[in-house]
């Protein structure tokens, strides 16, 4: 090899008429490295992105470095060119089926043929990666484990934490005793210092503790004596439930917190299961969130829209347009909304939720025995008002007043902020919000709630300022549980992430399509991913990217007119969204299914086990009788009156009176 190089440096010299002197002729080739970045844990054949990057000889990126790049190891896509554009090649590649270790080798000279004469100090740079492979099922054994486990164990923490050390095993090299180690020192650490992961913790925390002191103050009771007189019977309180859920519309965490906690004590003294309370929390929750144009949610949605549509040139609309012409699309968010409204002012319920239903009306246990209460604040005489104190609902109404407001005037305040800080111009509310830091304005609303409460019931002097401290500690307390599962669900998110979980499913599920049937495929594809890691906004990040593009691609490949090209896009996108929310509403491991379980003092597993067969029904109207149909050029609003017409039917065909 050496003796080649020399022969191209004379050849190329003599060819320029400039003869190289003996020390250049014989000068060896300056070697610098490539670096090759690539996760160090991949799927047998299975995509993944690898990063090639020049650099030179201080260690800096070589931004003059244009190629040829060569790359073995890798199976590299077709219609890919290896080339080096600014000092960087990134592509994506698959490695065969062998599992085991895997060895990537990137080599490159550094000077183009022609300028060989001119540069005879010519670079070559190497570089090279050992990676594991391992089998891609492997990858969904740890999420599926928890899932099996919890709903037939109807233990969450055990079920999770096995979960999670399955999947440290595999990552940590089939070591059974070290992946038991890494669940904590690994795993629920690095849960634990992820700085949105504390706010949430914080967050839900303080909101506890003001719970506790407007518990203990008798504000709760108030409130609830004072909502009994609008919501007399079960099946009032039921559609006083489901209001409050669609009020409280700009985030899907303050949304579970506040009307879970608001509306238990109604909820119990009118002999409503905590089963049915957590699944009219959870029902409005994610799904309004998602779906009205002013949330948390928008600025994520707008991003993923705006760069998958630019990866392919498509820029014909604006994202947050585009966003708006998808809602009506947005079928089981919607159909959701619309259902548990049929619930809850119908009295009726079917399947295991009529059977916890009748328990409660006809026994008064508001959970089965045996159950084990994500959190208890109503039931512990700590927190109960002492005897003689008068129930007040205001000293319960302010304090949540404040959690509401507090969080709107904090999102618009770090939105502006945000808009500003980047030179925008657009205040408008939905670019606002969107915009906005939603863990601040919560964290601020939530400690300003609990500086209220207390107030409220030292300067009543219905506490003194020892008993609501106190009272503000035990409601801190009743949230450990919550936030122990809490933190379990971030860890085998973690695990998924690092195992490729949603990259495998996304390979084994895809396929060769119509363009008519991409919404309904794109639906049952992100609902997999985001159930079996409990992960909305993560199911949405993986997803988009993804297909957007191949809607727009299949779209003019089919030869379809500009107008229904662009339905399938929209229906694509809302399918993301859709399969997104059905996961994280109903998934044992999502963040919102845990906190709908915890505000409403519900054992978690009897809310999954309850609240499935309602989402499944949902899941199946919405792909049945609204992608497909609308896919073909039904109009969305057609679409979701059929489907709320079938939902119709089926709870008064199979759905028992229960008020």
């Amino acid at each position: 090899m050496p003796f080649l190089v020399i022969g191209l440096f004379c050849l190329f010299s003599a060819a320029s008429g400039q003869p190289l002197r003996l020390e250049e002729r014989t000068r060896p080739p300056i070697r610098l490295p490539l670096q090759i970045t690539v996760h160090a844990l991949l799927l047998a054949d299975v995509g993944f992105t690898l990063e090639v990057t020049a650099l030179d000889e201080h260690g800096v990126v070589d931004t003059s470095v244009s190629g040829p790049l060569t790359i073995k190891g890798v199976s590299l896509p077709k219609d890919e060119n290896p080339v080096m554009v600014a000092g960087r090649f990134k592509t994506k590649g698959a490695l065969c089926s062998k599992t085991g270790s895997a060895f990537i080798h990137a080599s490159m000279l550094r000077v183009r043929p022609e300028e060989i004469a001119r540069s005879p100090h010519m670079s070559i740079s190497t570089g090279s990666a050992t990676v594991r492979v391992i089998p891609g099922l492997l990858s969904i054994l740890p999420p599926l484990l928890a899932i099996l486990l919890a709903l037939l164990l109807r233990q969450v923490i055990v079920s999770l934490f096995a979960g999670v050390w399955l999947g440290a095993v595999f990552v940590f090299d089939y070591d059974p005793f070290g992946g038991f180690l890494r669940v904590l020192d690994h795993y629920i650490i690095n849960a634990l210092a992820n700085t949105d992961h504390m706010s949430i913790i914080a967050f839900s925390m303080l909101f506890g503790g003001m719970v506790g002191v407007i518990s203990k103050s008798g504000g709760t009771l108030g409130i609830a004596e004072k909502l009994t007189r609008i919501a007399r019977s079960p099946r009032g309180v039921q559609a006083a439930t489901w209001l409050l859920g669609f009020v409280i519309f700009f985030d899907d965490y303050a949304n579970s917190l506040i009307v879970g906690n608001t509306m238990r004590p109604i909820t119990d003294r009118l002999n409503v299961s905590r089963e049915k309370l957590a699944f009219l929390v959870d029902a409005t929750a994610a799904p309004v969130t998602a779906v009205l144009f002013i949330s948390t949610w928008i600025g994520y949605e707008v991003g993923l829209i705006d760069a998958a549509m630019k990866s392919v040139g498509y820029v014909g609309h604006n994202a947050y347009a585009v966003f708006l012409d998808m809602l009506p699309y947005s079928f089981y968010p919607i159909l959701t909304l619309v259902f548990g409204a049929m619930i809850a002012f119908s009295g009726r319920d079917f399947g295991p939720m009529a059977t916890a239903e009748l328990r409660a009306r006809r026994t008064g246990k508001l959970y089965r025995d045996g159950a084990q209460l994500a959190t208890d604040l109503t039931d512990s005489s700590a927190v109960m008002p002492d005897e003689g104190v008068q129930p007040r609902w205001w000293n319960a109404a302010i304090p949540i007043f404040v959690v509401v407001a507090g969080a709107l005037v904090g999102l618009w305040y770090t939105g502006t902020q945000a808009i500003v800080e980047a030179g925008g111009t657009d205040f408008g509310i939905g670019n606002v919000i969107g915009q906005a830091n939603s863990y601040k304005a919560l964290l601020w609303a939530s400690l300003l709630s609990c500086v209220v409460a207390i107030a409220l019931a030292v300067g009543q002097r219905i506490l003194g300022i020892i008993q609501a401290m106190d009272a503000w500690f035990n409601g801190l307390k009743s949230m450990l549980l919550a936030m122990l599962i809490l933190t379990l669900a971030w860890s085998i998110g973690q695990i998924t992430a690092e195992l490729h979980t949603a990259d495998y499913l996304v390979q084994i599920l895809k396929g060769n399509l119509p363009p008519q049937w991409l919404p309904a495929a794109t639906f049952i594809v992100a609902a997999v991913i985001s159930f079996a890691t409990g992960t909305s906004w993560g199911t949405m990040g993986i997803m988009m990217p993804i297909v957007i593009p191949l809607s727009i691609v299949l779209g003019q490949d089919a030869g379809l007119a500009a107008d229904p090209a662009y339905v399938i896009t929209l229906g694509t996108i809302a399918s993301v969204l859709a399969g997104a929310v059905f996961g994280d509403h109903c998934s044992p491991i999502s963040d919102t299914t845990i906190l709908s379980s915890m505000a409403s003092a519900c054992d978690h597993i009897d809310h999954v086990r309850t609240q499935l067969p309602y989402a499944l029904s949902v899941a199946g109207v919405a792909l049945l009788g609204g992608l497909l149909p609308s896919a073909y050029g039904v109009p969305p609003i057609f679409s979701l009156l059929i489907g709320s017409g079938l939902l119709a039917g089926l709870l008064f065909w199979r759905g028992t009176s229960t008020a």
